[in-house]
């Protein structure tokens, strides 16, 4: 027990220990050298007669006998020392002593090998053993202050923050398994990263340069083509991510049912493009079809809008474009629903186009404010209402846009049992602005026929999702698990989404996945998902060195186990993450922080043989302007031919116009 006596009980007997160590090796000394205690006139009757019945136990019989057995005594002694720690002392210091200590305290012998006088080899060996016996005691001593428990060992604390996770592999005909490796304290470890539901959502974020397309993208697109998914592919640095599913298509062709074609939306090289039409009219069944591809248009050209809808300034543009499109959509029947003859259209002046435009019905209501505002000569009312409408359709009044989205070489329902399709289409960087907002509807009109009953089970899959803007994503990824559509959205941070979605609907996404895995990230995404990953059980050491004591207090507490620091220095290929489970297969172990491992001989080989994307059609310049031009003069024929029916009315008088 730790009282005052026990400690002076201790004391005594390391006392005594020395005690009798320094004694035997006094009269190891004065046996040894008698002779010259002689000479010095240091002995007497009583004590020669006292040591030599000692000498007759046998102890002193050699000179090796009664140093080993003074060496003895004293480390007993020393075991009991209790010296104020000291975390300067270095270890290397304590092995000088001691070592240093050992050889003068037993080779001292050899001076009785020196040829010189007795006294001086006596004097020479009692002050070299005395010196060996000195400089163990100052060893042992430093041993004791020396401070065992290292605290400076894991100064990262990477090991403590280490955790168990799932090293199965967990398959299914859905599942994306990402083969890694993870640390578990201090021990190097295989695992799998198994998506079993992607149905669920997947969110994929991560700085530049972390890995999320050549470690985590490529995979879904490889696995998911070799398990037989439709799919649809927003490539924002087009071909990274079209090459590779056209070469995952020509490889894993032959485990589909019905093989799915492969279609491009390509606007820099029409060559390799398909021709596709958004607002295709056998797609759009009732007005509201037409307002959300509206809204789509409308918020893409300008995403500063899609933190003011409500306003009046963001939705009278938004009727506005609705009234084109569904008198497009209704006119003989859609023959001229396309985006670029809706820009032709909307280019048109007030007068004759109001006039066409009331003669459908359903869009009388849309209209009615503009009229008024016509007609009441509010012309600064009606240029606020709709000129930045007009102004941001005509950044899209170009050939090359008007060629590829007035064809129709196929339909966005890229799961259709009997006409299942992967579908690519790209972006271009240095053109966001304008391409942003077409593929921006394209992938709303494409959402719309793919999230639907009895259809084939798809991927689609959004690089850089915050460069497009689409409405209510949240609905598609709470509503699309019933329907086998899996939803995966790459980001690079989390206030991407809050700049171009608003705070609000980008909480709502990053909310509603299911399946998170993470590369480098900082701020606030880091702390959010340090926070989803949750805490779990650290060991904690501690020390206090005072003036008489040294205390060590060791604990366990729960604290985050993926903290945001760690998170926001993730080397690359190196992801953190929380994968979704189903009911006939949980996972227990959910949270990972692992090393993906890619075969990187394997995959730059494969990229060497990957083929090109093939001509699909020999598009000439003039075969573009010539579109262009029809465009333009089937817009000038329907006002022409719809004004022109309205100058006599049933009753055979002159219809008056809109501007009388």
């Amino acid at each position: 027990m730790n009282t005052g006596e026990d400690g002076n009980g201790l004391r005594k007997i390391i006392d005594l220990t020395r005690f009798i160590s320094i004694l035997i090796l006094s009269i190891h000394f004065y046996i040894c050298c008698y002779q010259v205690f002689i000479l010095w006139g240091f002995t007497a009757e009583i004590t020669d007669r006292i040591i030599g019945t000692i000498a007759k136990t046998g102890l002193f019989s050699t000179i090796f006998k009664p140093k080993l057995a003074a060496l003895l005594f004293l480390i007993i002694s020393l075991l009991g020392i209790k010296g104020k720690k000291d975390e300067h002392i270095k270890v290397n210091i304590i092995l000088i002593y001691l070592i240093g200590g050992f050889l003068l305290y037993f080779l001292s012998e050899l001076c009785f090998f020196m040829n010189a006088e007795d006294r001086t080899l006596a004097v020479c060996y009692m002050l070299l053993t005395l010196a060996g016996y000195l400089m163990i005691i100052s060893g042992g001593a430093y041993l004791s202050r020396l401070i065992k428990l290292n605290l400076q060992k894991d100064i990262f604390n990477e090991d403590n923050e280490t955790f168990p996770q799932e090293e199965r592999l967990l398959e299914n005909e859905y599942s994306i398994n990402l083969p890694a490796r993870y640390n578990l304290k201090g021990k190097i470890r295989e695992n799998w990263i198994n998506f079993i539901n992607p149905f669920r959502g997947m969110l994929v974020a991560g700085t530049p340069g972390a890995g999320k397309s050549y470690f985590v993208i490529r995979h879904i697109i490889d696995q998911h083509i070799k398990k037989g998914f439709c799919m649809f592919i927003y490539d924002f640095k087009y071909d990274d991510l079209t090459k590779i599913a056209y070469n995952k298509l020509l490889k894993y062709g032959s485990n589909y049912k019905v093989k799915p074609s492969f279609y491009v939306i390509n606007f820099d090289d029409l060559n390799r493009s398909h021709r596709c039409n958004p607002l295709d009219p056998a797609g759009m069944n009732d007005i509201t079809d037409a307002t959300e591809a509206s809204r789509t248009i409308m918020l893409g050209l300008n995403r500063q809008w899609i933190k003011k809808q409500g306003d009046f300034f963001v939705e009278s543009p938004i009727n506005f474009l609705t009234a084109i499109i569904w008198y497009l959509r209704t006119y003989k029947n859609g023959k001229y629903c396309t985006l670029p003859h809706v820009i032709e259209l909307m280019q048109a002046d007030y007068d004759p186009l109001f006039a066409i435009l009331q003669t459908q019905e359903e869009i009388k209501v849309l209209i009615n404010p503009f009229v008024s505002a016509f007609q009441n000569k509010a012309k600064e009312q009606l240029e606020g209402q709709i000129a930045s409408a007009k102004i941001g359709l005509a950044r899209l009044s170009s050939p090359q846009l008007y060629y590829v989205l007035s064809g129709n070489d196929f339909t966005l329902d890229v799961n259709n049992p009997n006409e299942p399709k992967i579908v690519c289409i790209g972006n271009n960087p240095q053109k966001l602005q304008i391409y942003g907002a077409v593929l921006s509807l394209y992938i709303s009109r494409m959402i719309k026929l793919v999230n639907r009953k009895d259809q084939l089970k798809s991927s689609l899959i959004f690089d850089e999702f915050p460069t497009i803007y689409f409405n209510n994503i949240d609905s598609l990824i709470a509503t699309a698990r019933s329907n086998k559509v899996a939803t995966t959205l790459a980001v690079q941070d989390f206030s991407q989404l809050k700049k171009d979605y608003g705070t609000e609907e980008a909480d709502v996404i990053t909310g509603i996945v299911g399946n998170i895995i993470s590369g480098q990230v900082t701020g606030d995404t880091a702390r959010k998902l340090s926070e989803n990953f949750g805490k779990i059980l650290q060991d904690r050491n501690s020390m206090t060195i005072n003036s008489s004591d040294t205390s060590t207090t060791k604990s366990v507490q729960l604290d985050y186990a993926v903290p945001a620091s760690k998170i926001a220095a993730l080397s690359s290929g190196e992801f953190v993450g929380v994968v979704a489970d189903n009911p006939n297969c949980k996972i227990k172990l959910k949270v990972f922080h692992s090393e993906i491992q890619n075969n990187h001989k394997e995959i730059e080989k494969e990229e060497k043989r990957y083929k090109k994307m093939p001509v699909i059609e020999l598009v000439t310049a003039e075969l573009v302007q010539e579109n262009y031009k029809r465009i333009k003069e089937d817009i000038q024929e329907l006002i022409t031919s719809e004004l022109a029916s309205l100058q006599i009315n049933p009753s055979g008088d002159e219809e008056q116009t809109l501007s009388t």
